[in-house]
């Protein structure tokens, strides 16, 4: 079943066009997706080469506000990013991290963050978790009788 427009919150329209860019950058993303216990990243994607990014969306002041727990994402990802749409108030935003203009259709990066690559042995677990969280949800979406893991 296809969602209309209006059926999105403002962060998930932010995630497709995130998700969409990346796509054009050749990297393969899921969304909502949990890289530990107690933490749910909006968009993590990995990258051609292995590298694995996380990318934050916000809608607004009071979203960024009331996200308490992104620096605990830092150390799950080679690279951090917010996403936020034209109207948002940019200059709250920490300047260590990287910053993605997105709307519902498209992204672009307009400042990179920090480079910190992950252990081997860390990027391991995270690439198979993204990669069994990526059939699994396409093995339900082909499947609607399975139940979602």
């Amino acid at each position: 079943m296809v969602q209309s427009e209006g059926a999105y919150q403002a962060g998930q329209l932010l995630a497709r066009g995130v998700a969409r860019y990346l796509r054009s950058l050749d990297f393969s993303c899921v969304q909502e997706f949990v890289p530990a216990r107690g933490l749910r990243v909006d968009v993590a994607a990995l990258g051609p080469k292995g590298e694995i990014w996380v990318v934050e969306c916000k809608s607004c002041r009071a979203d960024f506000a009331a996200d308490s727990k992104w620096k605990g994402y830092l150390e799950w990802a080679d690279r951090f990013f917010w996403a936020v749409d034209a109207d948002f108030p940019i200059g709250i935003l920490p300047d260590e991290t990287g910053l993605i203009l997105a709307d519902g259709f498209g992204a672009e990066i307009v400042r990179w963050g920090p480079e910190t690559l992950l252990a081997p042995s860390r990027r391991k677990v995270q690439t198979l978790k993204l990669a069994r969280a990526a059939m699994f949800r396409l093995q339900t979406a082909r499947d609607p009788l399975l139940s979602p893991s």
